[in-house]
């Protein structure tokens, strides 16, 4: 049976037909065309489709897109100035080599984003447990952990 749905996402809002049992992130992927938001697990375990869901880290694999109604969704495209440059998190990640294929960045930065709004100064361990649901394949955390915390400080000045 198919839904009509209306939801904000990246500050815009969308209204769309859902099927009941699509998740958030096929309706972010699939219907809207956001694809910076990754399938990778499809269960909750890698982080690659980590969104901020009012303000808060989400799988967005484990959220039906139903649940999205009445919840601000920021997605890693919602991310970017309107001007195009990068957010401070993403311009640091580049800056400090913190990044190899890319796929678990957009849950990473997202992840971060989430961490940085809460606490200003985070300590190495609040970086590395904000961030432990966010798989990287490629690389060892140390830059990313740099990286962040990095773009912390450039947040604050």
């Amino acid at each position: 049976m198919r839904a009509l749905l209306t939801c904000t996402i990246n500050g815009v809002e969308h209204t769309v037909s859902i099927d009941g049992r699509e998740t958030l992130l096929e309706l972010l992927r699939d219907r809207l065309g956001l694809t910076g938001t990754k399938e990778g697990c499809s269960n909750g375990n890698c982080g690659t489709c980590t969104v901020l869901f009012a303000g808060q880290p989400v799988n967005a694999c484990l959220l039906l897109a139903q649940e999205a109604p009445g919840h601000d969704i920021l997605t890693i495209e919602g991310l970017t100035g309107h001007d195009g440059r990068l957010h401070a998190i993403q311009q640091a990640l580049v800056d400090y080599g913190a990044t190899q294929c890319g796929f678990c960045t957009p849950g990473i930065v997202l992840s971060a984003k989430a961490l940085l709004e809460r606490t200003s100064d985070p300590s190495q361990e609040d970086i590395r447990h904000a961030i432990a649901g966010n798989i990287c394949r490629c690389t060892g955390y140390g830059k990313i952990v740099e990286a962040i915390a990095a773009a912390g400080r450039a947040l604050r000045t």
